[in-house]
């Protein structure tokens, strides 16, 4: 009997930057029968192709929450993970639990609670507690120096390594021996079996520095795609006979009729059935004058009526809207590797460890064969695992990946993944020219994807205005 692999989906929460996708992607694609991984940061999602005869979801469950990160079915409450982050709901439309029927009352209009400030997250309160730890054994140096600097700072650095340490200890036990965090607890602690403790407390510092900035830059993607998001309303003026009721605009279903007012943002990508007004695209499209709208038109969910009353005859549900499809087309091109993260891949999978094995030599050949001395070329060997591994260029590639993504996105460009990214790097001087077919969503370049865009018209002005 011939076991078929199966799409499986989970939502993973504590993910906070691109290292910690790629430690997921890492952990699980090793496992038998895991095929096809794909991790999406910005909406925390774990897509695979899973041999159940092979490896079972339990056990796919066990691998990712062993590596300290939150994993739920989809549509159920999300797994948080202790000091960890989890997308507020609704931060990506369709994504979640289906929405009740158009006549429950309306959702709380409240936006979701924004990332918490830098201090507030582990990675920030870790910097913190680094730097702190530093700065204290700097004092005691200057005050007191000798032997007493030396063991503060000695045990400056113990505590400040030791949650690292504990990740790669994580991380090797998901066979992922190669980590950069493996790489800091083999440096500081090596530094300090030479005499260097200042240099090891100042060195984990540097690395909490470097997380905390990964983490910022991870953060600001994650804004730029909940604001597209929240631009389509809460709730919609739902026109039922001579009343008209406010309800969800996720509950809203093809055929029914909303109303839209002067300065009300249209909740639903559909037709004008009455009413003529200026509709201001630039929240969805980037142009900045608004176009004019007439019976027959249609409108996108999220842009603004600028003039007067509108009714409009709701042609699509909320996941298929102008912003929902928007936001699926940055969520497969997060998924989608670029050239250079998959080579990177790959090349760091024999050079890591080949470094590593470099730097043993470095180590113990001098003072084995040559009698050299011992500290100075344990000294130079961690230097050289330092200096060597390219740990900060294959973490920093899916982050600078995503943050195109969702930058582009923001200005009314999307792109199929970093391969597009780094083709747009090349191609820097071409022009996407659009066509009547951009409306649909469709560009002229098959490795772009322009979002609906109108011909430019001036608002149309009243006699005697």
């Amino acid at each position: 009997m011939t076991d078929v692999a199966e799409l499986q989906e989970w939502r993973v929460t504590g993910m906070d930057c691109g290292a910690c996708a790629a430690k997921v992607r890492g952990a699980v694609e090793v496992l038998p029968g895991v095929n096809a991984v794909e991790v999406t940061l910005m909406n925390e999602r774990l897509r695979l192709q899973l041999d159940t005869g092979k490896t079972s979801r339990e056990a796919v469950e066990k691998t990712v929450r062993r590596l300290g990160y939150g994993m739920s079915a989809i549509g159920a409450a999300p797994e948080r993970p202790k000091g960890g982050f989890v997308l507020p709901d609704g931060a990506f439309p369709g994504a979640g639990a289906p929405v009740e029927e158009a006549d429950v009352p309306p959702r709380s209009s409240a936006a979701p609670d924004p990332d918490p400030a830098w201090y507030a997250t582990p990675k920030g309160r870790y910097l913190i507690g680094t730097g702190a730890l530093l700065v204290l054994a700097w004092i005691v140096r200057l005050l007191i120096g000798g032997p007493v600097a030396h063991w503060v700072f000695v045990l400056a650095t113990l505590i400040a390594v030791a949650p690292v340490a504990k990740r790669a200890a994580l991380m090797a036990m998901a066979r992922m021996p190669f980590t950069i965090e493996m790489l800091m607890s083999i440096a500081a602690t090596g530094a300090l079996f030479v005499g260097a403790a200042e240099e090891a407390a100042l060195v984990v510092f540097l690395f909490a520095v470097g997380e905390m900035l990964e983490g910022l830059a991870a953060s600001r993607a994650r804004g730029s795609i909940r604001a597209l998001a929240d631009l389509v309303p809460g709730t919609a003026r739902l026109v039922i006979g001579e009343r008209i009721r406010e309800v969800p605009a996720e509950g809203l279903a093809i055929g029914q009729i909303v109303q839209a007012r002067p300065g009300d943002r249209i909740p639903a990508d559909g037709t004008i059935v009455s009413g003529t007004s200026g509709i201001d695209e630039s929240p969805v499209t980037g142009e900045s004058v608004p176009v004019l709208k007439e019976p027959g038109d249609e409108v996108f969910a999220g842009t603004i009526n600028t003039e007067g009353e509108l009714r409009i005859r709701v042609g699509k549900t909320a996941e298929d809207n102008t912003i929902s499809r928007i936001l699926q087309l940055v969520e497969e091109a997060e998924s989608a590797r670029a050239p250079v993260e998959r080579f990177i891949d790959r090349f760091s999978r024999a050079y890591m460890p080949a470094v590593g094995g470099v730097a043993l030599l470095a180590a113990i050949v001098p003072p084995l064969l040559f009698g050299a001395a011992w500290e100075t070329w344990i000294y130079r060997g961690l230097a050289l695992l330092l200096i060597g591994c390219p740990c900060a260029l294959v973490i920093s590639v899916p982050a600078a990946v995503a943050a195109g993504l969702s930058s582009g996105a923001r200005h009314g460009l999307l792109m199929k993944g970093g391969c597009g990214d780094g083709e747009c790097r090349e191609d820097h001087p071409r022009r996407l020219r659009q066509d009547r077919h951009a409306d649909r969503g469709a560009a002229t370049d098959h490795r772009y994807r322009a979002a609906p865009r109108r011909r430019r018209h001036a608002p149309r002005h009243r006699r005697g205005s």
